[in-house]
């Protein structure tokens, strides 16, 4: 009798551990992370084909990867719709914030999610890519390289990451980073219809003046009081030099989100350094 009690508590016991083995290691169905969404304009959410909800939403979801897609509301008849992949980590937020335009081009937005990592240190990291790839990354006012990017040792803490390329508009967001953890940042950049329409007026403009005036570009203020110049009218283009906030320059020529200039390149802090050209952001500064 006392064998067959101990038999029985045996198979007891062996069968509490299958169930917690099947049900809380190998059953990611249990395991949940949380998802926020919001849009502009408000949109039904869809996940897997199937209606979650609308904008805002925000609560937990199950650990997983998911095809999100938002539809505009019933009056935002000539908005675009949106959709992409997602992931939900377990005990942490994926974020996603969409700003719905006309078309694919005119919309923004951006998708942010947090996983763990194996590093021991006390920071953490950064992933940034861009849609187009190749913009300007910068964290905390510090530029840092072009997209796609990994941001290592990023301190504990709150951080404003921005990304900008010429002839789109710029997105900036604040982030979270934790140590061990590393932030997925994707960025949708829209397209700047006032950049296309300066760069054909001055198509037009060049073609039909040869004996025009001389016209300057003044550098307006930003949070680092200064501007790279560079070799060319790109992003990963060499830098050459710097010019400061409410400096004047000769324009000499333009294309979308870019202005070639005239500046005195004295390196050495000579007044008569030798002139030379270089091309300066749109952004921050203004033709006159």
């Amino acid at each position: 009798m006392k064998n067959k009690l101990m038999l029985l508590l045996i198979l007891v016991v062996l069968f509490a551990g299958f169930v917690l083995i099947r049900y809380f290691v190998f059953d990611k169905s249990n395991e949940y992370g949380k998802l926020k969404v919001i849009s502009s304009p408000g949109a039904s959410i869809f996940i897997n084909n199937t209606i979650i909800g609308k904008t805002p939403y925000d609560d937990k979801y199950k650990v997983g990867e998911y095809l999100l897609k938002l539809i505009p509301e019933g009056t935002a008849t000539e908005t675009a719709s949106w959709n992409g992949k997602i992931k939900i980590y377990k005990s942490a937020m994926t974020y996603v914030n969409r700003e719905l335009g006309s078309s694919d081009i005119t919309s923004a937005g951006e998708v942010f999610t947090t996983e763990k990592i194996n590093s021991k240190d006390p920071y953490g990291e950064v992933y940034v890519e861009t849609e187009p790839q190749g913009a300007i990354i910068t964290l905390d006012s510090d530029e840092k390289g072009t997209a796609p990017l990994i941001l290592s040792s990023v301190l504990k803490g709150e951080h404003e990451l921005s990304v900008y390329m010429p002839g789109f508009f710029r997105r900036t967001e604040k982030i979270n980073v934790d140590s061990g953890y590393r932030v997925n940042a994707s960025f949708k950049l829209a397209l700047d219809p006032t950049q296309t329409k300066l760069e054909d007026k001055t198509k037009v403009a060049s073609g039909s003046s040869s004996g025009s005036s001389v016209k300057y570009v003044t550098i307006r203020n930003n949070e680092q009081g200064w501007l790279r110049v560079r070799a060319d009218g790109l992003i990963d283009a060499t830098e050459e030099a710097k010019v400061k906030v409410g400096e004047k320059y000769e324009l000499l020529d333009e294309k979308t989100g870019w202005y070639k200039i005239k500046f005195n390149d004295n390196k050495d802090g000579l007044v008569s350094g030798e002139f030379t050209d270089g091309w300066i952001s749109s952004e921050y500064s203004t033709k006159q």
